[in-house]
């Protein structure tokens, strides 16, 4: 069993895609602090100075009661609360994360389509300079007349 699971693990599509969550955890990590550090304060300060990581609808008051001029002054209190404005935050922050995947995707398939066409541009038969029929780029020897053909 534990060469099993060793051959599992030393497959490269799961090798790659460790990397790949590892990568993507970090990526994360930074788009959150984008958002939450640059994006929206500018955003905030133009909608009246609103902070969207403490917009919150009070459920319930905690001890002491209200008000809470934070949300984690409302959490310190025990207060039960629907956080709205971390909702927003990570809606863009989600929003930026697509958008940068939308890129590299469409990046990786116009690369992909290019390679492709290079490869379809290139010549992969020849003609038989005997009997003019099409053969394969690299063939020595004509498959319908079987003459020998010349080399370069």
């Amino acid at each position: 069993m534990l060469k099993e699971f060793k051959e599992f693990i030393m497959r490269g599509n799961v090798v790659d895609m460790a990397v790949g969550i590892i990568i993507g955890a970090a990526f994360g990590a930074i788009v959150t602090s984008l958002v939450n550090d640059v994006i929206m304060p500018p955003i905030g300060l133009l909608l009246g100075n609103v902070d969207f990581a403490n917009l919150f609808i009070l459920l319930k008051e905690g001890t002491p009661g209200k008000p809470y001029a934070s949300l984690a002054d409302a959490q310190a209190a025990g207060a039960v609360t629907i956080n709205y404005g971390t909702f927003i935050n990570s809606v863009i922050a989600f929003l930026i994360v697509a958008f940068v995947i939308f890129l590299l995707i469409r990046n990786i398939n116009r690369l992909r389509r290019e390679a492709e066409e290079e490869l379809a541009a290139e010549p992969t038969t020849q003609e038989c300079p005997f009997c003019r029929s099409t053969i394969p780029l690299g063939a020595v020897r004509c498959a319908y007349c079987t003459s020998q053909l010349p080399l370069g």
